[in-house]
């Protein structure tokens, strides 16, 4: 639905804020504008809502500056509103065309927003949600994420305060910290000299409990805790980095049991569209990814009109800038910095279980592009063919690609790989 459709009742822009909501109000009928203010409290906003469709009844159009958060979450429960997300960079640029000095005001705002959706109505579109399950995944996938984040912040802080004290932790266990295994060891011996007191049996024992039964990796751990040598015998740097080290240990432990946790109800809920199917069939997708692409394309068929929507969107697709005689091209700035993320990182995993992603990346690297430039150009041939696979619900066939590639002539395939 557009504004343009003269179906609307009532404009009303909403500048939000934590604890207030400045709203500017113009009747379809009417020039007149009208501004108001509410608190962000849920009986106060059902209020407004109500009294805003006795008066004018509905539909009512809402321009915000968000397209997700507790007012859209709040304003969404009403049928007769139709909520029209505005780009903060859309508004900031209005305004400043009035506003050169940058002088802001909440109320003023609202009016811009009022303004832009009444002016440019063709430049946006209402909001419509998708279903439950889709808004549930989305949120999971985005909050796993963080909590990743969260994990690799804990994990480097930690790494800092054992390299102090007690760097032979960090050798002994070369596949990373961020284990339970690791967790364990560190709660239960926490310095050098705690675990050379241990027995070693003891050891043994604990490195059994936890399924680590590989004998000569075993033997060559229980040989380097005997010939370990502390870095230092400073007690004023051992104690408080030891205690620190303990703290981060209990904070680690937590996350991966979210992240874990997480996870368990990403794949309850990934599992019950059918479109997971499709995306799980692209290399390199797996539990982690099939969730997040899914999620980036959506339920909704007609959300992207064709690939180079998706990648724009998606902040993929570079920008070209053009003036006079020069022009250049930078990557976008303003985008869902999620997706983008969830598209470069995949493609990041495809370089080793694709045969044509890794031939594109060798080439853009070959051609002096940086790991991350190579990356985003993959990712950018990889949206189209998410695209065509997404539209079409037809899963993934490399070999299927491989030929298509070969047919079109193209460098990145031979005809043997095809015949592989």
């Amino acid at each position: 639905m557009k504004t343009n459709d003269n179906a609307f009742t009532v404009y009303v822009g909403i500048d939000w804020a934590d604890t207030k909501h400045d709203i500017c109000i113009q009747a379809a009928d009417s020039d007149k504008r009208e501004f108001d203010c509410i608190q962000h409290k849920t009986d106060e906003i059902e209020q407004w809502a109500y009294a805003m469709h006795k008066r004018f009844g509905g539909p009512i159009a809402i321009a915000v500056e968000l397209s997700k958060g507790p007012i859209v979450y709040a304003l969404q429960k009403y049928d007769f509103l139709v909520i029209f997300p505005v780009h903060p960079m859309t508004l900031a640029k209005y305004r400043k065309a009035f506003s050169p000095s940058g002088a802001k005001d909440d109320p003023t705002d609202a009016e811009f927003i009022l303004d832009l959706l009444l002016r440019h109505p063709d430049r946006f579109k209402s909001l419509r949600p998708q279903s439950v399950e889709m808004r549930t995944l989305m949120s999971l996938v985005e909050q796993r994420r963080t909590l990743v984040n969260d994990r690799i912040r804990i994990t480097n802080r930690l790494h800092y305060a054992l390299k102090q004290y007690f760097p032979q932790a960090l050798e002994w266990f070369p596949r990373g910290v961020d284990t339970v295994l690791f967790c364990d060891f560190i709660a239960r011996w926490p310095t050098l000299k705690q675990v050379k007191r241990a027995r070693e049996n003891t050891l043994t024992k604990f490195f059994h409990e936890h399924h680590m039964r590989f004998p000569h990796v075993l033997e060559r751990r229980l040989k380097a805790i005997k010939a370990a040598q502390p870095l230092t015998l400073d007690e004023g740097v051992i104690r408080p980095f030891r205690l620190q080290t303990l703290v981060l240990i209990d904070q680690l432990r937590v996350t991966l049991q979210a992240i874990a946790t997480f996870g368990s109800e990403i794949d309850e809920v990934a599992n019950q569209h059918e479109d997971l199917s499709l995306f799980q069939s692209f290399p390199g997708a797996g539990p982690i990814y099939a969730p997040r692409l899914l999620v980036a394309f959506g339920e909704q068929r007609d959300r992207y009109a064709n690939a180079g929507d998706a990648q724009k969107y998606g902040g993929i697709a570079p920008v070209v800038e053009r003036s006079g005689k020069k022009v250049w091209i930078h990557w976008r700035y303003h985008c869902p910095k999620f997706l983008r993320q969830t598209f470069v990182e995949w493609s990041a995993q495809t370089i080793n279980k694709s045969y044509w992603a890794g031939e594109y990346y060798r080439q853009q690297r070959d051609k002096g592009c940086k790991h991350q430039v190579a990356v985003r150009a993959l990712a950018f041939k990889w949206i189209r063919i998410l695209f065509r696979c997404w539209q079409a619900r037809t899963p993934y066939d490399e070999l299927v690609y491989l030929q298509a590639l070969k047919r079109r002539g193209s460098r990145l395939v031979n005809s043997k790989t095809v015949a592989a």
